[in-house]
Formats: C-alpha cells, sequence, structure tokens
C-alpha cells in the first residue's frame, strides 16, 4: 500500500511540474534522454573494442 501511495505521489507531483513549469520540465526530460545515450554509446564502444 505505501509503495502505491509513493508511485500516485510521485506521478502527482510530475504533473504538477509539468503544468507548472515546462520548459524545466522539458529540459529534464532532455537530460535524462541524453544520459541514457550517452550511456549506451560508451557501452557500445567498450563491446565493440572488446570484439576487436
Amino acid at each position: 500500500m505505501p509503495k502505491k501511495l509513493l508511485i500516485w505521489a510521485l506521478i502527482a507531483f510530475a504533473g504538477f511540474y509539468l503544468f507548472t513549469q515546462p520548459a524545466n520540465a522539458a529540459g529534464a526530460v532532455g537530460g535524462a534522454f541524453s544520459a541514457v545515450g550517452s550511456a549506451f554509446g560508451s557501452v557500445i564502444t567498450f563491446l565493440s573494442a572488446l570484439f576487436k
């Protein structure tokens, strides 16, 4: 039950943040995607070097 409440609280906070500060929310999402892309690129570079 507490886990479900925490999830709903996070969803509510994200919705509030999205509607009150959309530019900052877009920047946060862009930064998160950039970090994931960078990590994926690093893994690909490692695997390429490993199998050369």
